[in-house]
Formats: C-alpha cells, sequence, structure tokens
C-alpha cells in the first residue's frame, strides 16, 4: 500500500524533509575498495550467474551423451565396432550408446551449448545392478561377446552383447573394490578377463556362455600386493600380466603357463618377476599407480608417486623355446645375444634378463597418473603427471628425456596419455586432463618443436576444478569420446588430417 501523510502534518514540511541539507551535500560516500563496479550484486540469483558462465564456455563436440547423474568414471569402445560405447558412473548405472555424430549435424553456431542447443545421443540400452559406482567396463576379446562391468561394490557383472538389452550372464563377487578391468588379447585364451582390487588381490576369469553350469570361472587369482592394485597390463600377445599396487610392487604373471612349460616358472602360479619397496632400487615412496609393456613385450614400465618412473626387463616368452634349443647347440652365434647394448634400450630381453630395472626416470614434480608406448617405428614413452606435464622419452637411447611439455594441462592433473594406433597416426599423442581440454600432440621432433607439438585441441567439458574434468577417452581413428566428470561422454572428431 502507498503511504499517505496524515492531514495533520504541514506538507511544507514534508517537502524540506525531502530535500538534500547543504551540509550533507558536502559529505563523501568513501569507496570500498573490495567492490568491482562491474560486478552483480549479492543479492542476484545465483542461477543466472551459473547459465551466464556456462553459455561463455567453448563447445568443440560433435555430438554428446548425457543421461548419467553423476562422474562418469570409465568408458570401453567395442573391439569390432568402435562406435559403440560404454560408460559406467558414480549414479551406479553403466549405459551403452552409438557414439557416430547424428546428420545432419548442427551449425557450429548452434553448438555452444549443448544441453539447449541439440538432444543427447539415445541410449542402445542401460545396465543397472550396482549397488555402488561403476569404476571399471571393458568388452571381452577378440569378438566382444561380452560386456563387463566392475564396481566399488565389489561385483564383477558379465552381459552379453548378442542380447540388444545387454542382459546378465553372470555375477561374482570376491572383493570389497574393483579398480580395474583389463581384457586379455591371448588369441587362445578368448573372453578372458583380469580384475585388479582394493584389497590387493588380483583375478582372472573367463567367460563361456557355452557352460550354463558355471559361465564365469576364476582361471588364476593371485594374493601378493599388500595395498591396493591399482593397475595392471597384459603383454600384446596376452601370455603375460602385469600389475602394481599403491604399496610400491610390481608383479608379473605367467597366467596360462607358457613360462612353466619352458622351464621359467615352476607354476603358473608364482610371478614371473617380483619387485617390491623392500628393494631400494625400485622402490617409489608413496605407491605405484599406472603399468604399460613395450610393443614387443621386452620391458615393462611402472609409475608412481613423485614423478618416478621404473623400467624392469621381461622374458618374451615365445622365443623362450627356441632360445633353449639355441644354448644346446652352443657357438659364436648364440653368444651375440649376450652382448651390451650400445644405444639404449632394444626389444631383446632373455630369460636371465627379465627382472633387471633398466632405468629409473624423474624429470616430473608430482605422481606419474599414465603411461603409453609409441608403436614402431617411434620409440617414444610418454607419462602423464598430476604436475600438469608430459614428458617423451626415447627408449632407443637410453631413456633420455626427448620432450617435457610442462603446461600440457595448464596446473590441473593429466589423467591420461595415449598414441593413436591407426595406421599413419602412430605419433600423434591424445591427453586429457582435470581441466576439461582434450589435446593431441604431434611427437615427432626434438625438444624444439613448435608449441611443443601441440597439433589439435577441444573443449566442452567442465574443468578447472569445477566438478568438471575428463577422466578418460577411447579414440578410433578421428574420433575421441570422453568420460566426464561432469557426468556427460562428448564425441569430438580430429579433421586436421
Amino acid at each position: 500500500m502507498a503511504s499517505r501523510i496524515p492531514p495533520s502534518q504541514d506538507e511544507s514540511l514534508v517537502e524540506d524533509d525531502a530535500l538534500l541539507d547543504l551540509a550533507e551535500a558536502g559529505e563523501e560516500i568513501p569507496d570500498d575498495p573490495d567492490r568491482d563496479m562491474d560486478s552483480p550484486d549479492e543479492d542476484d540469483d545465483d542461477d543466472d550467474i551459473e547459465q551466464a558462465h556456462e553459455i561463455q564456455l567453448q563447445n568443440d563436440s560433435k555430438a554428446h551423451f548425457d543421461l548419467h547423474t553423476d562422474s562418469v568414471f570409465c568408458i570401453a569402445q567395442h573391439p569390432h565396432d568402435s562406435s559403440i560405447v560404454a560408460t559406467g558412473s558414480g549414479d551406479d548405472t553403466t549405459y551403452v550408446f552409438d557414439a557416430s555424430p547424428p546428420s545432419p549435424l548442427l551449425p557450429h553456431s548452434y553448438e555452444s551449448n549443448p544441453s539447449t542447443s541439440r538432444p543427447s545421443l539415445p541410449p542402445l540400452a542401460k545396465i543397472s545392478g550396482h549397488t555402488d559406482s561403476v569404476n571399471a567396463v571393458t568388452y571381452s576379446l577378440p569378438r566382444g561377446d561380452y560386456l563387463l562391468t566392475g564396481g566399488l561394490d565389489g561385483r564383477l557383472r558379465v552381459h552379453t552383447t548378442s542380447d540388444q538389452h545387454y542382459g546378465l550372464l553372470a555375477e561374482a563377487q570376491e572383493v570389497p573394490e574393483i579398480n580395474f578391468l583389463s581384457p586379455c588379447p591371448h588369441p587362445s585364451y578368448p573372453d578372458t578377463v583380469a580384475l585388479g582390487a582394493s584389497d590387493g588381490s588380483v583375478w582372472v576369469y573367463r567367460i563361456d556362455a557355452r557352460d550354463e553350469g558355471a559361465p564365469l570361472q576364476v582361471v588364476q587369482a593371485y594374493y601378493l600386493h599388500t595395498g591396493s592394485c591399482t593397475a595392471g597390463a597384459w603383454t600384446a600377445e596376452g601370455s603375460l600380466l602385469a600389475t602394481v599396487s599403491e604399496d610400491g610392487s610390481l608383479y608379473v604373471y605367467d597366467v596360462f603357463g607358457e613360462g612353466a612349460s619352458a622351464a621359467v616358472t615352476r607354476s603358473p602360479s608364482q610371478p614371473l618377476v617380483a619387485l617390491t619397496a623392500e628393494d631400494q632400487r625400485f622402490a617409489v615412496d608413496g605407491g605405484l599407480y599406472c603399468v604399460a609393456i613395450a610393443p614387443g613385450g621386452a620391458y615393462v614400465a611402472v609409475g608412481g608417486a613423485g614423478g618416478m618412473i621404473r623400467v624392469v626387463s621381461l622374458p618374451r616368452l615365445g622365443t623362450i623355446s627356441s632360445a633353449i634349443q639355441g644354448r644346446k647347440g652352443g657357438g659364436a652365434r648364440n653368444n651375440k645375444s649376450g652382448g651390451k647394448h650400445t644405444s639404449g634400450i632394444t626389444e631383446s630381453a632373455g630369460v636371465g634378463q627379465a627382472g633387471q630395472i633398466l632405468a629409473s626416470l624423474q624429470c616430473q614434480s608430482d605422481g606419474v597418473e599414465s603411461l603409453s608406448f609409441s608403436a614402431p617405428p617411434l620409440s617414444l614413452l610418454a607419462a602423464g603427471s598430476v604436475d600438469g606435464s608430459i614428458a617423451l622419452y626415447d627408449t632407443a637411447h637410453r631413456f633420455a628425456v626427448r620432450r617435457h611439455i610442462r603446461d600440457a594441462h595448464e596446473e590441473y592433473a593429466v589423467v591420461k596419455v595415449e598414441f593413436c594406433t591407426e595406421p599413419g597416426k602412430g605419433h600423434l599423442l591424445t591427453s586429457c586432463g582435470m581441466d576439461g581440454v582434450v589435446r593431441r600432440w604431434d611427437t615427432r621432433g626434438g625438444t624444439a618443436a613448435t608449441a611443443h607439438g601441440l597439433a589439435g585441441q577441444w573443449r566442452g567439458h567442465r574443468g578447472e576444478g569445477e566438478r568438471g574434468g575428463v577422466l578418460g577417452f577411447i579414440q578410433s581413428g578421428r574420433r575421441i569420446v570422453t568420460a566426464g566428470d561432469d557426468a556427460v561422454s562428448m564425441v569430438f572428431e580430429d579433421n586436421m588430417g
């Protein structure tokens, strides 16, 4: 209700009160040095501020999937159809979708805000059943007949991909939490998967839907790590499995007994290589968090706290039998394999050399989160660090530092690095980080490469500490599909040739 002047009050007095007194006119209101004249008032709607911030985000994606309601922790692609992608999330669910961008594409100017400018890619399947975050997801090899999910509830769930609804085939729960799943590429042991658990145990399972009584069978179980098993990797031919742990240990297992048959180990239950923090030459204070095996299988690299990397030799089981036969014949030709290396580490580790520490590396200041070897003819090892940098080591020249990209993802952690495997693109290294950006690097050349070899970058995820960042990706040809901490998966395409 509008205020009224009481009838008894003199209107002239009211007029005088409304006038500014001359003494008051000389008063100065002191400026608030902390107040920005362009900043909104404190009582402005926070939603409007947030909306204005989102509109300013750059989005280079061609498509997106946003049906998860929590962080997307893991991502995998079908081995035969790389457009079919599975994602696991903190919302306890797994989605399967086709990452092919819709055609025709919207004009680029319409793509500044995917949540309003275009619809999400539709799901092919939604998979429930976990009671905690889905922390790992993978397709079995070689045909992708099964999709496996691992959760922080300790459950391993196997789904058949021949069913459009991805029906549940089998389930196992032997551990408190599953940290990773790694499919085995061995041609003689299809549909075999390894997992690492928070209690340090390592399990290898075989899936066979034809066995109705036990479609999911334990091949091996190892209990050697005393801390959480953080990462694992198979050799390219699938004969050996290497795992690392927060306790700083590395174990390499002869899962299928090929080393035992060649008299290298007594049985598959014993590790082929065992190194722990008790060996001061190998010790990494703070633990190990990633592992990668060279394409030829001659050595394994492990990375951990403080930017530390250790390189350890492996036996090549495929050549052990011929090596043993060669020793029986004797002769100078057999002695050549014992000669020293003159230009770094080559792909020729023998039986007696297994478990030797070939190199101890450190040029980054914080934990190494990811490692990747390039395919021949390149001879590079890439390391992504929590300090935001990427280091490239030359494996053919005693692991000399070829390039150190200190601001690869500014001051934000590098989550994953991976060399492209497409023909003609093996020199490209893809990386993602908690800054919410995906980048590709041309690793050819030395330290003087222009812009450190940056070949392309793609934005769209939230980053910079705002519940964002890219937690992983898969890549195939020109396409990169991400797992975002902002609950979104984005599809980027490299059109740079």
